[in-house]
C-alpha cells in the first residue's frame, strides 16, 4: 500500500526558510516522480515544483522559482523541498505526490498523480 507523509511544516517569519520532506513506502520510489502542491484556503491546488524519477530534472512554477529547491534522496525514499523567502502569501497546506509515468515529464495536473500525502501546514506570519 503506497503511502506518501509531509513533515517539516510549521510557523514561520516572513523571509524564514523551512525544508518539508515526502516520505515514500510500498511502491518503489526511484521509479516515481514527485510534485509538490499547495492550497491556500479558498483557491485552487497549485502545483509548485516537479523532480523526475531518472535524471533528476526539474521544474518550478514561477511564484517559488529563486526560492524554492526541490531534491530527492532515493536511498532514503524521500524527497524535499526547500524554502527559503518565505512570504506571508505562502501560506498554505503543502502536499507531495507521485507520478509513475515515465514518458510525462513534468505536469501540475493534479489527475496527472496516481498517490498523495494527507498535506502539511506552513503559515508564513509575523
Amino acid at each position: 500500500q503506497a503511502q506518501l507523509v509531509e513533515s517539516g511544516g510549521g510557523l514561520v517569519q516572513p523571509g524564514g526558510s523551512l525544508t518539508l520532506s515526502c516520505t515514500v513506502s510500498g511502491i518503489p520510489f526511484n521509479y516515481y516522480s514527485i510534485g509538490w502542491f499547495r492550497q491556500a484556503p479558498g483557491k485552487e491546488r497549485e502545483g509548485l515544483s516537479w523532480i523526475s524519477s531518472g535524471d533528476g530534472g526539474t521544474w518550478y512554477a514561477d511564484s517559488v522559482k529563486g526560492r524554492f529547491i526541490i531534491s530527492r534522496d532515493n536511498a532514503k525514499n524521500t524527497a524535499y523541498l526547500r524554502m527559503n523567502g518565505l512570504k506571508p502569501e505562502d501560506t498554505a497546506i503543502y502536499y507531495c505526490a507521485g507520478d509513475s509515468s515515465l514518458w510525462r515529464g513534468h505536469t501540475t495536473v493534479p489527475e496527472d498523480y496516481d498517490y498523495w500525502g494527507q498535506g502539511t501546514q506552513v503559515t508564513v506570519s509575523s
